[in-house]
This record gives C-alpha cells, sequence and structure tokens, in this order.
C-alpha cells in the first residue's frame, strides 16, 4: 500500500452534520431506561442502531446480554490490513426522575438557543450518534487500513453487563485502542477513577426496646464503621495524595438500612451500611477491600454480631498512557479539527471503557461531546456545534490511529 501523503493524513474529513444531530434527537426521544416494571428497555435505541448501520452498508451482530437488551455491534472492515481500532457508547440513559424538575419534556429532543435537550442528550445519545456518523464519514472520506469496531452497548448505567458480555464473547480480542464516546465537555480523559461499592450487614437478634438486655443491637456497629470509613479516607489521602486529573480518593457512606420495620420501640435483627469508594491509581482494590473485611469482623465479634459482607463492583482505575497511539491520535484530532490545544483530564467515574482495559487490555481513552457534570441532572443538554465537532474529532482519529500503526 502507498503511504499516506501528508496532506491525506492531516486532511480534516467532512461529516453529515444536519444527519447526526437528526440522528441524536431520534435517540434522545426513545426512552431507553432499565424499567422491565413499564416496559422501557434499551431495546428501541439499539435497533434504531442495528437500522442506520444497515443504512449505511454495515452488517451489525446483535446479541442480548440479558433479555430484551440488547449490544448492537458493527465491524467496518478498511480497505487493506492494519490495526483494529473500537468506537464505543452504551444505549441505556438514567431515569428522568421527577418531571416537575424538567422545564421541557426529556423525551421531546427540543432544540433551543443551539442546545438539544432531553435525558440522555449529553450521556450519551450525542456521542453514540457521532460515533456511528464519524466511521461513515471516514468511508465516504477514501476508506482507511485495519478495521473498525462500533458498539452501542446495554446497560452501562447499571452493571455493565453490556461491556462484560462484549468482552466474554471474544468479540474484542484484536482490538488495539478504544475510544469511549462519554460526555467530557473537550477533555481528553486517559485517566478514570475506579470504584469498590462495598456493603456490610450486621446480624443481631431483635428486641423490645425497653429490653435492650435480650438483644443483640447492630446500630452501634453501623457508627463503629462509619468511623472506619472516615479514618479510610483520610488514611487514603494521606498516602496517594490527590491525582491532577481526578482529585483524591472519595470514600462516601451511601445506604443505611436497619430492619425491616419502621418502629422505634424495636431494636432490629439487622443493619446495613453501604459505601461507594472512587479510587485513584495506585489504590489496590484488594487490600483495600481486605482491610475493610478485617475491620467488619472485629466490629462484630466486638459486638456478639454476625457480619455479612459483598462487593457488588470492584472497578479498579483506569491509567492509559499519554504516549498510547490511541490518546496520541485523539489529541493531535482535536487539535487539527478545533484549532486549540487538547486539555487533558479524567473521568470522576467509571465508563464500559474502564472494563475494556482492566478485562480486556485494551489501551482506552474518553472523550465526547456534552459537559462532564451535566449528565443524570433535569434539563440535560448538549449543544449542537459540540456534537459536529465530536464526529469530526472521532472520524480524523480514527483516520491517524489506523494509518500510523
Amino acid at each position: 500500500m502507498t503511504p499516506p501523503s501528508p496532506q491525506r493524513l492531516d486532511a480534516r474529513i467532512s461529516v453529515d452534520a444536519d444527519g447526526v444531530v437528526a440522528f441524536t434527537r431520534e435517540l434522545v426521544r426513545l426512552r431507553t431506561v432499565n424499567d422491565p416494571a413499564g416496559g422501557a428497555s434499551e431495546a428501541p435505541a439499539a435497533a434504531l442502531v442495528a437500522a442506520k448501520m444497515r443504512e449505511f452498508g454495515w452488517d451489525p451482530v446483535i446479541t442480548e446480554p440479558a433479555p430484551g437488551r440488547p449490544n448492537v455491534v458493527a465491524t467496518v472492515v478498511g480497505d487493506g490490513p492494519g490495526a483494529t481500532l473500537l468506537f464505543e457508547g452504551h444505549t441505556d440513559v438514567v431515569t428522568e426522575g421527577s418531571l416537575d424538575e424538567w422545564t421541557v419534556d426529556p423525551y421531546e429532543g427540543i432544540i433551543r438557543d443551539g442546545r438539544l435537550y432531553g435525558r440522555g442528550a449529553a450521556d450519551m445519545k450525542s456521542g453514540l450518534a457521532a460515533m456511528v456518523y464519524a466511521v461513515r464519514a471516514l468511508q465516504l472520506a477514501g476508506g482507511f487500513p485495519g478495521c473498525i469496531k462500533v458498539c452501542a452497548l446495554a446497560d452501562e448505567e447499571g452493571m455493565m453487563i453490556g461491556v462484560h458480555h462484549l468482552v466474554d464473547s471474544g468479540a474484542v480480542s484484536d482490538v488495539d485502542g478504544a475510544i469511549v464516546c462519554e460526555p467530557e465537555g473537550g477533555e481528553i480523559c486517559p485517566v478514570s477513577k475506579g470504584a469498590v461499592r462495598f456493603t456490610v450487614t450486621f446480624a443481631g437478634a431483635m428486641a423490645h426496646g425497653a429490653m435492650p438486655q435480650h438483644g443483640r443491637n447492630p446500630i452501634p456497629a453501623i457508627a463503629d464503621f462509619l468511623r472506619v470509613l472516615d479514618h479510610l479516607q483520610a488514611d487514603l489521602t494521606n498516602r496517594h495524595g490527590s491525582h491532577p486529573h481526578l482529585g483524591p480518593t472519595y470514600v462516601t457512606p451511601t445506604v443505611l438500612t436497619a430492619g425491616d420495620l419502621d418502629q422505634i420501640n424495636v431494636i432490629p435483627a439487622h443493619a446495613t451500611i453501604g459505601a461507594d469508594i472512587r479510587t485513584i491509581p495506585g489504590v489496590d482494590h484488594e487490600v483495600l477491600i481486605a482491610r475493610l473485611t478485617d475491620h467488619a469482623e472485629r466490629i462484630a465479634a466486638e459486638l456478639d454480631l454476625q457480619p455479612q459482607v459483598s462487593v457488588p463492583v470492584n472497578r479498579p482505575p483506569v491509567d492509559t498512557a499519554l504516549d498510547d497511539p490511541v490518546v496520541v491520535a485523539l489529541a493531535a484530532a482535536h487539535s487539527l479539527v478545533t484549532g486549540s490545544e487538547p486539555v487533558f483530564g479524567g473521568v470522576p467515574g467509571t465508563t464500559d471503557g474502564t472494563i475494556l482495559t482492566v478485562r480486556a487490555g485494551i489501551p482506552t481513552v474518553v472523550y465526547g461531546p456534552g459537559g462532564k457534570w451535566i449528565p443524570h441532572q433535569a434539563d440535560e443538554f448538549v449543544d449542537i456545534a459540540d456534537i459536529v465537532t465530536a464526529t469530526q474529532v472521532y472520524a480524523v482519529a480514527a483516520r491517524k490511529f489506523l494509518e500510523a500503526r
């Protein structure tokens, strides 16, 4: 194959701006909350994405990590051998919450003053649309070596069953780099915080509040464990400091329950505390979990209680090197398209990219249209200009990544 000319390598790629905005609106108008009781899931958005892929001449593969919750993956093959790049987005959204907090219909897809409003406008139906239209634009611009996998996955907002299913299927074993299209306000984010969700239930014995000597009250154990969490955050901050893009590790109590009855004159038989722990690179999750488990067992033994520990989520931090080819390509594309130097940042939560890196060893970087802090809020929005810019950046980044390999 003849090496690409410098002019072609640096050329901006024309994208269908009207098409990508219209497609984003179509996606936003679909209520894709995971709400089995209400009959809602990601399925309508997955079907819309698959239809668009077929319209572009692609052959999407649809699988179901859970019944009625599809993954859609299209492999777009270039015109010669080369590397494999993956674009990833999710089709589910969080609930809209109380409509009283919205000034617009969350599923109308209204455009006002250059902004598209609605649940999922930023997180992340605009990113989803942008990656699909970017790959099509790259095709129409003259092709590329290697191949691109375009993945629209289920359940990022929950337990991430979509991306786990994708990894388990072996479909990403040949991927050399991934761009996760979450909203990051124009920042290039090669680092993401890790997450540990830790719960402990202390089981005692129910008794009358007037006769506590006949029971074993688990509530004092909760107070002791809250102090453990407070000390843990201070210790982790002292040991690991604050990451320049992620800040410090946060240890946040989020769940407190006691018994099955709301009666002040009853000592409950059990009480549960849960913590959402967000870590930075350098924090060893296994050591952290073992430390919390030891404290839970110690407190339980001191109060004659039985502890039950659960760790429903354990996602280590992601720390992709700045000189990794996928980061380099994305940064160069951002500079070319926007005319400004890239700003590097970090993801305060976890994304499907966390699983791609931790479980499949794929270098990942997160970048997408929409503000970093607007997701999950009422009146969620994305700037129309951001959608178009992200589409252009994705197309150029893909070309640069694949032609440099």
